[in-house]
């Protein structure tokens, strides 16, 4: 027989949306404009680090980062990520959401700074310091997925979970648009103050000493906003549901969430020590019952955000070719080192805001209408159509005239992603889970994915070279090419499809309707039907 569900989260399911809920998503949401302002400021100033340490004297054109340390200085912060999301995730459920989010916080605010402090006499003891410091911060910002989400999921009403969840995660486009409007407002202060000719008039003079300063204040500038929420993230109550069904602590669940919804409610301490008693629902993370309940969900989750994030990071690889196609970003000889960062902060904003940061509202707006199931399905399927429909004729689209063509598509790619997996693999891990595991799985399923945005950054920037060892880029070996490489993407999104039919629809759905927290072991094969086969 199912058990009754506890008053104090019952009341979470049912109450109207209230200032608290927006207090929530601002507070966690900035973890998540922190997180990609971190993540995506480096590609704004990777062109500027290759000019300041790179550069050869007499060269025709400016220094770049050679490609072992290139992938090191962008791809070194993920690994972090992937690290951390394991790590907080787990400790997240060990000892409660509110005691890790202020851990994560301090670790990102701290290596933010010292990103931007990497010191060194040589380059490459500069180069190793700055990838030093940003394994570290990627590893707090790993920590941020799991606990943001499982918060919000564990805030919000069952009504509009999925926007708030979404909410918080499409503060990333905010994130990504603030790095470029940070570079662009400092890159023009630069421009400004130390007015230098193009690097083919005079190499020596068109990358003043003054520049170094430029890339470490565009990276300090990630500590600001996660510092202006720290004060508030340490006022947040304890999340009721770990409070009282993995704490068991049913008086100070009731004591919190009667001064957040400003309601009394009941503490009801009878029915957690009867929940305590059901031995059905104690099973750990690699036992048999897990296996048999959420085996499934959980190879759905990873699979699906692990496919996502190998297509949508490789998405950067085709970004200079498209600025350059529509003369956003003229060749590198003919400016200066602070023009360079001016134009690919100004090409990196124009994406965000027609592109990226509508594709996350679309989803905040229509996720708890039309479902999780039918936006990452929807977005898998037009990705993998957008994808073919570049790649099948991929000669046509290299012709001047039909470049514009070119950026649609690939924006509409983008759009998808983002209106689809990207949002929905980070929503639907955090409604699914039973709560004295669901931090860990969370961490689990977005740990497999920075494993793909690994595979997707770096795999496919050596895949998509030239299969001609003359045409590669400078210190690339040979590769399948850009049109095979859209093909294998393409084929990727469509095993997205596939595996998304193995996550269940928690729509309008409570938490622990969706984790059968309140079912007796004997009837958890018996009962909903989660429209995915029975586990």
């Amino acid at each position: 027989m199912a058990g009754e569900q506890l008053q104090v989260l019952n009341a979470l399911d049912v109450a109207k949306t209230q200032w608290y809920h927006f207090t929530a998503i601002v507070i966690a949401g900035m973890g998540f404009f922190t997180d990609a302002y971190d993540l995506f400021c480096i590609s704004l100033v990777t062109k500027l680090l290759g000019r300041l340490y790179y550069t050869q004297p007499d060269s025709m054109k400016p220094g770049s980062l050679p490609p072992n340390v290139s992938a090191a200085v962008n791809g070194v912060a993920f690994c972090g990520t992937l690290a951390g999301q394991l790590f907080f995730g787990w400790l997240g459920d060990k000892l409660g959401r509110k005691k890790v989010y202020g851990m994560t916080l301090m670790v990102m605010v701290l290596c933010s700074v010292a990103s931007g402090l990497s010191f060194g006499h040589t380059p490459k003891s500069v180069m190793a310091t700055l990838c030093f410091f940003r394994f570290w911060l990627g590893f707090g910002i790993g920590g941020d997925y799991p606990l943001s989400a499982t918060i919000m999921s564990e805030y919000a009403n069952k009504k509009t979970r999925g926007a708030f969840i979404a909410a918080v995660f499409a503060m990333q486009g905010f994130g990504i648009l603030a790095g470029g409007m940070v570079a662009i407002i400092t890159s023009a202060a630069f421009k400004a103050a130390y007015p230098v000719p193009a690097y083919q008039d005079n190499a020596a003079e068109s990358t003043p000493s003054q520049v170094d300063f430029l890339w470490r204040i565009i990276l300090m500038f990630g500590a600001l906003p996660a510092l202006l929420t720290y004060y508030w993230r340490m006022k947040m109550p304890e999340t009721a549901r770990y409070t009282a069904l993995v704490e068991k602590n049913a008086k100070r669940a009731a004591s919190d969430m009667s001064k957040v919804l400003q309601v009394e409610l009941e503490a009801e301490p009878e029915k957690i020590k009867e929940k305590g008693e059901n031995k059905g629902n104690d099973f750990g993370l690699l036992s048999k019952q897990f296996l048999r309940r959420h085996g499934l969900h959980l190879l759905g989750t990873t699979s699906t955000w692990f496919l996502l994030d190998i297509a949508f990071y490789s998405q950067n690889l085709f970004q200079k070719d498209i600025f350059s196609a529509i003369g956003w970003i003229p060749k590198a000889e003919t400016m200066n080192a602070v023009e360079e960062v001016y134009r690919i902060a100004r090409a990196q904003t124009l994406i965000a805001l027609c592109s990226t940061v509508p594709g996350y509202w679309f989803t905040v707006a229509l996720i708890d209408r039309i479902g999780r199931f039918a936006i990452q399905l929807m977005g898998f399927f037009f990705m993998t159509v957008f994808m073919f429909a570049l790649a099948i004729p991929y000669d046509h689209w290299t012709h001047k005239d039909n470049r514009i063509g070119f950026v649609i598509m690939y924006s509409l790619t983008f759009f998808f992603a983002n209106f689809g997996p990207n949002a929905t693999t980070f929503v639907v891990p955090a409604e699914i889970f039973p709560a004295r595991l669901r931090s860990t799985c969370h961490g689990i399923s977005a740990a497999s994915g920075k494993a793909g945005a690994i595979i997707g950054a770096f795999g496919f920037l050596y895949a998509a070279q030239s299969s001609d060892p003359k045409k590669t880029d400078a210190g690339y070996p040979p590769g399948i090419g850009v049109r095979n490489s859209l093909l294998v993407l393409g084929c990727i999104n469509f095993l997205g499809v596939v595996f998304t039919f193995l996550v269940p629809e928690s729509k309008g759905k409570s938490l622990e309707e969706m984790s059968k927290e309140n079912e007796e072991e004997e009837n958890t094969e018996v009962g909903q039907d989660n429209r995915t086969v029975s586990v």
